[in-house]
């Protein structure tokens, strides 16, 4: 099984969809896709996932499902001086202080997660309840195959969700993921099942935040949501 996780374009937050940056990326997306061998295409019931969906699926002659618990994960969290910021927003002299946060599910469980406890656990949930429906079955940490399935699975989604499903799949602490990788607008992060013993399965990643179709067409990778400057090189 291939799942292919794809973040909006350029967004344009106060309208929910993109910017002309963002529509640009989103036609360069679809130009190096257009050759895909893609099944089954879902993307966020947000506007600016469905507008960057929206070339692709027209190439592919394909239309998405729209899933519900894939909209951006924005929940608000105490920022220790009487406010709120979202989870991926502290500086690293605040996150790095907890060992939790270097731990697999710790993290969910400190004290300042709880507003966003239930809302990992119903995304995780459903995520494995979409795997499952392809013939794989969360076991602990892992998957169990009942049915092996060779199809191309894409999702067009968003930065923070698509860091809970990979802390989900890989078992890693989103905290640790949420402030120390990026996914520019319209990148693309491939995992890939490996079943090498019996009726095991772990996701593997194949590729992360891969923005070459944008380096390769002369866009400029966009840093929403980054705090330093890209590497502007293919």
């Amino acid at each position: 099984m291939r799942l292919i996780l794809i973040r909006h374009g350029d967004p344009d937050y106060e309208h929910d969809t993109l910017t002309s940056k963002g529509r640009r990326e989103a036609a360069l997306l679809a130009e190096r896709t257009k050759t895909w061998k893609v099944d089954d295409v879902y993307t966020s019931p947000l506007g600016r996932a469905r507008a960057t969906a929206e070339p692709s699926l027209r190439n592919w002659g394909k239309e998405a499902v729209v899933l519900d618990w894939a909209q951006e994960f924005f929940y608000l969290v105490p920022d220790g001086k009487g406010g709120k910021r979202i989870a991926w927003d502290y500086f690293p002299s605040e996150w790095t202080k907890s060992d939790e946060n270097f731990i697999e599910n710790k993290w969910i469980e400190r004290e300042e997660m709880a507003p966003l406890r239930e809302d990992y656990r119903r995304v995780t949930r459903a995520l494995d309840g979409l795997i499952a429906s392809y013939g794989y079955e969360r076991d602990g940490r892992m998957y169990r195959v009942k049915e092996h399935c060779d199809k191309t699975i894409v999702i067009f989604c968003h930065f923070g969700v698509s860091m809970i499903f990979l802390s989900h799949l890989l078992n890693l602490p989103a905290e640790a993921l949420l402030h120390g990788l990026i996914l520019p607008p319209t990148s693309v992060t491939i995992l890939n099942t490996e079943e090498r013993v019996g009726d095991e399965a772990y996701f593997r990643a194949e590729r992360i935040g891969d923005t070459c179709h944008l380096l390769v067409g002369g866009e400029p990778v966009s840093e929403s949501g980054y705090f330093t400057t890209i590497f502007q090189e293919v």
